[in-house]
């Protein structure tokens, strides 16, 4: 896997060979195939790694913290430079796949696969809106949590909601001066978060 996003980093995935992944990886052709099936399986298996990461980095921004504020900027500011920083995250986002990225299909894949990792990648990808969901709801369930659950929760699920939408206008839009924190706190003023 590493060896096929450092070869998606330096060319276009349609030049990507996987005789070329194999060599980095140090295994053989056959091995990959044995292991992903297909250079499309390789791409699923490529997006989920780094749709699992960019999720894991979310629960690392939340947990990262104790004030509500903090966790939602550290949260906001991880998804903003996830997406600069990780061309398939960006494009996972935002669902703007361009030529030069894998773009495996979000629906399952019917596979017949007895490597559990292959079936793994073959189930459907989130979209941009599950990514939305997924975060809003990890980060509702966190702070609600924090406050005892004396938070209110619609009030609640619609600031971690803004808080989300804005890290990811943020993505086609990069800050200005005084960057994600000062968005995030402005966005929040006075608010039970």
């Amino acid at each position: 896997m590493d060896a096929a996003y450092t070869a998606l980093a330096r060319r276009p995935w349609s030049a990507v060979r996987m005789v070329d992944v194999a060599a980095a990886a140090g295994v053989s052709r056959q091995t990959l195939y044995n292991e992903f099936g297909s250079k499309e399986g390789l791409a699923r298996a490529l997006v989920r790694r780094e749709a699992d990461g960019y999720l894991a980095g979310v629960e690392r921004a939340l947990a990262a913290h104790t004030d509500p504020r903090d966790r939602l900027t550290a949260t906001a500011e991880w998804m903003a430079s996830a997406a600069r920083d990780n061309a398939l995250v960006r494009a996972m986002l935002t669902g703007c796949w361009s030529e030069r990225l894998p773009a495996p299909p979000l629906s399952a894949v019917p596979s017949a696969s007895a490597v559990p990792a292959q079936r793994r990648a073959d189930g459907p990808l989130p979209t941009p809106g599950d990514f939305v969901r997924l975060v809003r709801d990890r980060a509702v369930t966190v702070l609600g949590g924090a406050a005892g659950g004396h938070a209110d929760g619609s009030e609640l699920n619609r600031s971690c909601e803004l808080v989300v939408r804005l890290a990811l206008s943020c993505v086609a839009a990069p800050p200005g001066e005084g960057g994600m924190a000062a968005l995030v706190r402005g966005a929040l003023p006075g608010q039970p978060v």
